[in-house]
C-alpha cells in the first residue's frame, strides 16, 4: 500500500475515534452543555485538554522550525528565543488566575463578555464579543492554514486532490464531532488529542536522538556549539528582545487566555473557582516543560537535517536575496526546507521510518483538532450568548433555540473555510509570530476595556463612545507601527498588544462621565 495511503487510514480511523466520543457526551445535550459543558468538567481533564488548544498546529510545526532561520544576505538564528515569550505566558496565567477566574466565578458568567454589558452598557458586551469572534477566527484559521497546508504539500497534493477539498473535508470532520456536544464534548476530544500530541513530541526526539547516536546531553552540546541554544536577545531594537518579548508573553496571555472566550468557556465549565485555578497553573507549569521540549526537538531537526546531507545557501534574483536551508534536488538546487516545512518535510517525505511518520501525522492531527474544534465552539457561543441573546430569549423554545445555535455553527464553518482560503492566498510560511502580531491588533481593544472596567470606577454613557475608542485604538497602533518602522531602528514585536490596550485604555479615560460608580 501506498506510503500516503497509509497515512490517511490513519487519520481516518482516528477521525472515527473522536466521532464515538463525540456520540457517547452528546446524548441528552442542551445548550447549557454546549456552552459551558453544565459546569461538571473535571479541572485535571480541563487542565490537560487546554495544553492542546494552547500548543495547536503552531507550536507543533512553527515553534521547532522558528529554532533556525535566515533573514536578508546573513545568517540569524532564532535558537531558543521564543522561550522568553513562554515565560511572559507563565506569569500571564498566574494573573488570570488571580484576577478574572474569580471576577467570572463571582458573576456566574456563561459569556466572559457579559461582565462588559453590567460593567459599561449593551455597547461595550457586543462590541467585546465582536472583537473576540473577529480575534478567535482569524487566530483559529490561522492555524488551521497552517496544519491543512502541510496535509496538501506532503499527502494530498500528489494524489490530485485539490487545497479547498482538503480544508473543506477536514472542517466537516470538526463539524460533525462538535455539532451536538460543544464544550461537554471538546474537554473529552482534546484531552485525547494533547495526549496523542505529546507522544509523537517524545516519540520524534527519541527516534532522532538514537538515529544520531546521541545522548540528550551531548546533543545540547553540539547545539549550543551550532549556537542553536540562546535564549535571550540582548539587543533592544529587535523584535525578539527578551525584556519586551516576556512583556508581550504576559499581556498576550492575559488577552489570548483571559479575556478569550475559547479558553475561559473551557475553565469556566469547572464545577468550582478552586478547582479553576488549579487547571490554569497547572496547565501553565506543563507548558514551560512541553515548549522546551519542542524547541529542542527544533534543533534536533535541524541537526538531523544536517546529519543526511541538508546544507545552507542563497537564491536570489536582482535585489532579491534569500537564505535556504535544504536538500539538493536532481538538478542541484537545494530545495528549501526551513521553518513550518522542516519537521513534516522530515517526517513525510521518506528521511524517517513508517512508524514515526505515522506517529507524527497523528501528533499532527491532534494538534489541529483542538485549535478548530474550541474555536468553532467558542465563536458559536459567543455569538448565540452575546449577540443574539439566547439565553434569555423567553419567546423561543429549548428546541428552537438549539436549532437556531446549529445554524450558527454552520455558519462559522463556511467563515472558517473562507479565512483558510484567504490564508492560502498569502501563502505565509513562518506563522507563529503572523498570529502575535495580528493578535495585537485585534485583543488590544479587548485589553483596554477590561483593564479600564476592572481598576477605574467610571462609568461611560455616552452612545457609540466606546465604539469609536475600540476602532480607532488599533487604527492608530498600526500607524505607529508603521511610522516607527520607517524611521527608526526599533521593531515593535508582540509589545503591539501592550501599545494597542494602553491606546484603548487613554481613549475610554478621555470618553468617560465624571462621576463614579456606586457598585462595581
Amino acid at each position: 500500500m501506498n506510503p500516503g495511503t497509509v497515512l490517511l487510514l490513519f487519520v481516518f480511523v482516528y477521525f472515527v475515534g473522536l466521532l464515538v466520543i463525540s456520540y457517547f457526551t452528546s446524548r441528552n445535550s442542551d445548550n447549557q452543555s454546549f456552552f459551558i459543558g453544565n459546569k461538571k468538567s473535571k479541572w485535571w481533564l480541563v487542565a490537560f485538554g487546554m495544553i492542546g488548544t494552547s500548543l495547536s498546529g503552531v507550536t507543533f510545526i512553527s515553534v521547532p522550525g522558528t529554532v533556525g532561520k535566515m533573514t536578508g544576505s546573513e545568517y540569524i538564528y532564532g535558537g531558543f528565543e521564543y522561550y522568553m515569550m513562554v515565560i511572559g505566558f507563565f506569569i500571564g496565567y498566574f494573573i488570570v488566575a488571580a484576577i478574572l477566574l474569580p471576577l467570572y466565578y463571582k458573576m456566574n458568567l456563561t459569556s466572559i463578555y457579559t461582565y462588559l454589558g453590567k460593567r459599561f452598557n449593551v455597547e461595550a458586551h457586543k462590541i467585546g464579543s465582536i472583537f473576540f469572534i473577529i480575534s478567535r477566527a482569524i487566530g483559529a484559521t490561522a492555524r488551521l492554514y497552517l496544519v491543512v497546508n502541510v496535509l496538501q504539500i506532503f499527502l494530498l497534493e500528489g494524489l490530485g486532490v485539490p487545497f479547498w477539498v482538503t480544508s473543506m473535508v477536514l472542517l466537516l470532520m470538526v463539524l460533525l464531532y462538535t455539532f451536538e456536544g460543544g464544550v461537554k464534548t471538546i474537554v473529552i476530544t482534546d484531552t485525547l488529542q494533547t495526549s496523542f500530541m505529546i507522544i509523537s513530541l517524545v516519540a520524534c526526539i527519541v527516534y532522532i536522538l538514537s538515529n544520531l547516536n546521541l545522548s540528550f546531553g551531548e546533543a545540547y552540546t553540539i547545539l549550543e556549539q551550532k549556537n542553536y541554544t540562546h535564549f535571550i536577545n540582548f539587543d533592544p531594537n529587535s523584535k525578539t528582545f527578551f525584556l519586551k518579548t516576556i512583556l508581550g508573553g504576559i499581556f498576550i496571555t492575559i488577552a489570548m487566555t483571559g479575556l478569550d472566550q475559547e479558553m475561559m468557556q473551557k475553565n469556566i465549565s469547572v464545577d468550582n473557582l478552586k478547582n479553576s485555578k488549579k487547571n490554569m497553573l497547572t496547565f501553565a507549569g506543563t507548558l514551560l516543560l512541553v515548549n522546551l521540549a519542542f524547541l529542542f526537538l527544533g534543533g534536533l531537526l535541524y541537526l538531523f537535517a544536517l546529519q543526511n546531507g541538508a546544507e545552507y545557501g542563497t537564491t536570489g534574483n536582482g535585489e532579491t536575496v534569500s537564505n535556504i536551508f535544504g536538500f539538493k534536488d536532481a538538478s542541484g538546487n537545494i530545495k528549501n526546507i526551513m521553518g513550518d516545512d522542516l519537521f513534516p518535510a522530515l517526517s513525510l517525505q521518506g528521511y524517517f521510518p513508517m512508524t514515526i511518520s505515522i506517529i507524527f501525522i497523528i501528533g499532527l492531527i491532534s494538534a489541529l483538532f483542538p485549535s478548530a474544534d474550541g474555536a468553532l465552539t467558542a465563536v458559536t457561543s459567543s455569538y448565540c450568548v452575546d449577540l443574539l441573546n439566547l439565553n434569555e430569549d423567553k419567546t423561543k423554545t429549548e428546541k428552537e433555540k438549539k436549532r437556531l445555535r446549529m445554524k450558527v455553527h454552520l455558519t462559522f464553518t463556511v467563515v472558517f473555510f473562507l479565512l483558510i482560503m484567504v490564508f492560502k492566498a498569502l501563502n505565509d510560511k513562518s506563522i507563529v509570530y503572523l498570529i502575535m502580531e495580528v493578535a495585537g491588533y485585534t485583543y488590544g481593544p479587548l485589553l483596554g476595556l477590561f483593564a479600564f472596567g476592572i481598576f477605574t470606577k467610571f462609568k461611560i454613557s455616552r452612545k457609540y463612545s466606546i465604539l469609536m475608542v475600540t476602532i480607532l485604538a488599533p487604527v492608530l497602533t498600526y500607524l505607529i507601527n508603521m511610522a516607527v518602522t520607517n524611521y527608526t531602528d526599533y521593531r515593535i514585536g508582540v509589545e503591539l498588544i501592550v501599545l494597542n490596550g494602553l491606546l484603548t485604555f487613554i481613549g475610554l479615560w478621555l470618553v468617560k462621565d465624571k462621576q463614579y460608580l456606586r457598585v462595581v
